[in-house]
């Protein structure tokens, strides 16, 4: 594997959730195939696990880890062409890129969507400057509008945790005070489809996702039938993806919020999210707090689903 960038990279599904299991156990196993080798992990935005996982990642398969922080470490990037740079940003991406490259033999970028052009954000401009302009190996940490390496580990939790040979598995939009890219939800609802589960998505009318990453799931706009029955429950705040509402707030809806209440609905189902998460829009404390919430062992697994990821790509490299 050379790139990862969404679900159908892993290949085989089934393979590979097995091939991460198998990881878990031995962390360390595969520590030879990093000997030598640099791992640059490039962040135009925040991140806490992401960051923290990735890099123990690299660092269980012995390799060197360099982070970046684009517009705190090094200089503000320009992404666009054609425009005249009298600007904030003293760098272009276009020079960036391959002298990153100089010093490494993976690299991992993370940027989010602006929300000033759908299609921009669409096209994924960032990421896919740097599989076309680095000659190395690139794997998301997020884009601006995925995020493989969570819905990695999301499924990694539910094949874990499920308690049927096919669990129910509902993602509800939740409320939230700012707006959020879809990223989560959408990689999310690309793993899930191609799983064997039972993938129902609850939305409250204008939050429809786009429909590459739907494709045929069941949507609902009813958050308590969806979560009938339920044996996992995955709260995500999402901002509109449909013109000309793209990327703003059109609800603050508290009745999604998911509470007892709501979870007193799913078949002892348990609580997942991709944290971090704002208690009281998304969720209540008793939920988030309670013996079903897997938000803690969910983040556990960012760390082997990008080790397996990133032994993948090492391994092409043999």
């Amino acid at each position: 594997m050379r790139y990862y960038t969404g679900v159908k990279d892993l290949g085989n599904l089934q393979e590979a959730v097995k091939e991460a299991l198998e990881i878990k156990k031995n962390r360390f196993a595969y520590k030879h195939l990093g000997e030598n080798k640099t791992l640059l992990m490039v962040f135009f935005n925040n991140s806490l696990r992401t960051r923290l996982s990735t890099q123990k990642a690299g660092m269980n398969l012995g390799m060197n880890t360099i982070v970046l922080d684009v517009n705190q470490g090094a200089w503000k990037l320009e992404t666009e062409r054609g425009v005249i740079m009298d600007g904030d940003k003293s760098e272009h991406l276009l020079e960036a890129i391959p002298v990153m490259s100089q010093f490494c033999d993976v690299i991992g970028v993370r940027s989010f969507a602006t929300f000033e052009d759908k299609q921009k954000d669409y096209e994924e401009t960032i990421v896919n400057q740097f599989i076309k302009y680095s000659g190395k190996p690139v794997f998301s940490m997020e884009t601006a509008t995925c995020h493989p390496l969570q819905a990695f580990a999301d499924l990694i939790t539910i094949e874990e945790h499920k308690k049927v040979a096919r669990p129910k598995v509902v993602l509800t939009w939740a409320p939230h005070c700012r707006a959020l890219p879809q990223a989560v939800p959408n990689s999310f609802a690309d793993f899930m489809n191609e799983a064997d589960v039972d993938f129902v998505i609850a939305n409250p009318e204008g939050y429809d996702l786009c429909e590459k990453f739907v494709r045929g799931a069941k949507v609902t706009h009813n958050q308590d039938e969806a979560l009938a029955g339920a044996d996992f429950v995955y709260a995500k705040n999402w901002s509109a993806y449909d013109d000309p509402n793209y990327g703003k707030i059109i609800s603050k809806d508290m009745s999604w919020t998911i509470s007892a209440e709501k979870m007193a609905l799913t078949n002892n189902g348990y609580f997942m999210h991709c944290l971090p998460v704002r208690r009281g829009l998304i969720v209540t404390d008793d939920v988030i707090e309670g013996p079903n919430s897997l938000v803690i062992p969910e983040a556990a697994n960012r760390e082997i689903s990008a080790q397996t990821v990133i032994k993948r790509i090492l391994e092409g490299l043999q």
